[in-house]
């Protein structure tokens, strides 16, 4: 077995507990750690892995991965217990009891992600990120948990079947190595890279490897030799250093011999790595090695000044060293390469052992990384398809991102091609509403520039000014677009309001019945709970944008006789279809959209002009005043197609609670097309679109989902 995937099963919890002392010192919390372990060891009793050996060998292995990136006690204690919720015979109350409240929200936060089946294909993609936010809208350690116990899983994934081996490396490539990279989690993505094209394309795995290994003497030689010729340099200049031999991962190697690069041409196969105590000397000592070793043109890179999007630093150079080899040379403080190397986790180490500067920069960075999940948050909350969410994902969040400041120095975290009115929006809302120019570096722009990195950018408002439309093309990011449209919408809000008022007084007066007889204080809570309406504004917008019909709020109070359609008598002529319909054979059938109506749903048929016969649920509002063109129709008893229905779920808070949702609707065999936000403050509603195959399935549905506590009601959607 590779020394990358080696077997790790006989671990012990005192091999976790001694690394963490090396960062520890509060007795009180390694107890947690170690009752924490005790807790799983006892649910875990009797279960196995495929691979053979006590199920407890997973967590007690995920522990000591996190233990490389200092992970705090609760983090680890969450790490041992992690699977415990999912696979014993323990409920939350139980754990929370045990552990209190934090610990157990990031084990619960876990089991929602394993509970998700990732996939790299789009139309999952969007189910995976939604998971992701669930656990980071909490804390981000959910995800550092989620990615050491993927890792675990990797380098056990001989004992899975060949087909599934693939199927978790494309995730673990496409997927988990790129939130590593992101929050600059070194070690961990490139393993998980490595492991990845392993399984993925062995025969290229180990050819490379092979190749290591066959000049691997002759590079040791030659880097040991230039390791004491940088020692010498640097002493003779009193610099306190430590030299690194540093490997190239073989997932890199691929990846540059995939361009077309030739194995001998790839100049970091000969690396190094030096480190020092302060950014000073990093220049000192880059300025001294190219005094000594020529450096290769272009291939300098300062990423200390000038840090990378996931906040990686250090010193790059190329040198011709000793014998003519070119030398991949980094340089770096020890404090950077902890960071470089942890990533965000990095930050629980210094916590507790630096000073408030080196505290502060790091809790800076750790805010500037987290912006990268709460970018995926805003557009999570948009307004937009799963295709659009997708594809905003990979464009907005997945590829770099610059990085702009206003003129205070504060740092915006935007996708390239952003424009000043993406800066203004994401500063505030109102910012944006009211924006009537933009300085960029002391030069005035238009509002569709191409901000680039590092860019000081001032934006002018004027308190009296709104968006226009024009702006929708001239912005970059989906959340800006959407909510320059919201703007829009609002102001078309106040339109169909004043629509619908209209309306109803012109058919009020019609009817010869008085405005303020009709519009009680009794008579409007009636019209509203009738057609879901929250006040007399929301009667006023469903008339206006016609989701409810005038006719149909009068007849609330005042109904007319002969309003009701006129069935006529039923005499089947056709079998074949899944609508039959009396007394016509061979007819265009249509299920009405604004209704959905669903088999074992009372229907009635309406005549339309030229489009055949349109199918609706008997209580439509749209057929409240229909003539003599309806038709009686049934439902075909030996149909068995799914069928298209709408669900609006009222929720009475403001948390996101779409993962839970949609679990409990897969777990009954219910295929969802779209969910959306329809409304967000401090209650929230949701639209579900899915497909099931009659009333008693959505009926069922509608229950399962109103189990949920935060669920205030479901009610059908009727347009």
């Amino acid at each position: 077995m590779s020394s990358l995937s080696k077997s790790l099963d006989d671990i012990k919890i005192e091999d976790v507990l001694e690394k963490v002392r090396t960062y520890v010192e509060d007795e009180e919390q390694i107890k947690v750690i170690e009752k924490a372990y005790e807790f799983a060891n006892l649910k875990h009793k009797g279960q196995f892995r495929k691979s053979g050996e006590a199920f407890i060998c997973h967590p007690l292995n995920v522990a000591l991965i996190l233990t490389t990136i200092y992970a705090d006690y609760e983090t680890i204690s969450a790490g041992l217990m992690h699977d415990v919720l999912e696979d014993c015979d323990c409920t939350p109350e139980e754990m929370e009891e045990e552990f209190g409240p934090t610990i157990t929200k990031l084990v619960k936060g876990v089991t929602k992600l394993t509970n998700i089946n990732f996939s790299t294909e789009n139309e999952y993609l969007i189910d995976y990120y939604k998971k992701i936010i669930v656990g980071m809208s909490e804390d981000v350690r959910v995800i550092i948990i989620k990615l050491c116990d993927r890792l675990h899983n990797m380098r056990t994934l001989w004992a899975i079947p060949e087909d599934r081996q693939k199927i978790k490396a494309h995730e673990s490539l496409d997927i988990f190595a790129p939130i590593a990279h992101h929050l600059g989690i070194h070690k961990i993505k490139s393993e998980l890279e490595d492991l990845s094209l392993r399984y993925l394309k062995p025969e290229v795995f180990y050819d490379i490897a092979e190749k290591l290994n066959k000049t691997k003497i002759e590079r040791d030689r030659i880097v040991y030799d230039m390791q004491n010729e940088i020692t010498e340099l640097l002493n003779e200049h009193h610099i306190p250093h430590e030299i690194k031999g540093r490997s190239k991962s073989i997932y890199s190697i691929y990846n540059k011999l995939d361009k077309g690069k030739k194995f001998s041409d790839i100049y970091d196969l000969l690396a190094l790595r030096v480190l020092v105590n302060t950014e000073q000397e990093c220049y000192l000592a880059l300025g001294l090695i190219h005094s000594v070793f020529r450096p290769l043109p272009k291939r300098f890179k300062d990423y200390v000044a000038m840090p990378k999007p996931n906040m990686y630093q250090s010193l790059h150079t190329t040198v011709f060293g000793i014998e003519g080899y070119l030398f991949e040379i980094q340089i770096r403080t020890y404090d950077i390469d902890e960071v470089a190397e942890n990533g965000i986790a990095a930050h629980w180490s210094y916590k507790e052992n630096k000073g408030s500067n080196s505290n502060a920069n790091l809790t800076s960075t750790t805010e500037q990384k987290l912006q990268f999940f709460k970018s995926i948050i805003d557009l999570s909350q948009e307004k937009m398809s799963n295709e659009d969410f997708v594809n905003s994902v990979k464009d907005e969040v997945l590829n770099n991102n610059i990085y702009c400041f206003t003129p205070k120095g504060d740092v915006i975290e935007l996708p390239r091609g952003a424009t000043p009115l993406d800066f203004a929006y994401k500063i505030h809302t109102k910012v944006g509403e009211t924006t009537v120019g933009a300085i960029v570096n002391n030069n005035i722009v238009p509002l569709d520039y191409e901000l680039q990195d590092n860019d000081i950018v001032k934006i002018n408002t004027n308190k009296s000014s709104t968006p226009s439309k024009e702006w929708i093309n001239m912005a970059k990011c989906s959340t800006t677009k959407n909510k320059i449209k919201a703007f829009f919408t609002k102001n078309e809000r106040d339109i169909y309001i004043e629509r619908g008022k209209y309306t109803l007084e012109k058919e009020l007066r019609k009817r010869k019945l008085v405005f303020s007889e009709f519009l009680t204080d009794e008579n409007i809570k009636k019209i509203c709970d009738e057609i879901h309406a929250d006040d007399l504004d929301e009667i006023y917008l469903s008339i206006g944008n016609g989701k409810a019909t005038v006719n149909g709020v009068i007849n609330v109070i005042h109904r007319e006789e002969d309003t009701t359609p006129k069935i006529v008598k039923f005499s089947p002529k056709s079998i074949d279809a899944d609508i039959i319909v009396s007394g016509i054979d061979k007819v265009k059938v249509n299920l009405a959209n604004c209704c959905n109506p669903v088999y074992g749903d009372e229907i009635i048929g309406y005549i339309t002009k030229g489009n055949g016969i349109s199918v609706h649920r008997i209580n439509c509002h749209n057929l409240e005043n229909v003539d003599e063109r309806t038709v009686d129709v049934l439902w075909n008893t030996n149909t068995n197609k799914r069928y298209l229905t709408c669900l609006l779920i009222y929720i009475n808070d403001s948390e996101n609670h779409m993962l839970d949702i949609v679990q409990s609707i897969s777990m009954m065999n219910v295929s969802v097309d779209g969910i959306q936000v329809l409304g967000r403050g401090d209650k929230s509603t949701y639209e579900l679109t899915c497909y099931v195959t009659g009333l008693d399935q959505l009926e069922k549905l509608i229950v399962n989902i109103e189990k949920h506590r935060y669920v205030e009601k479901v009610e059908r959607a009727m347009r």
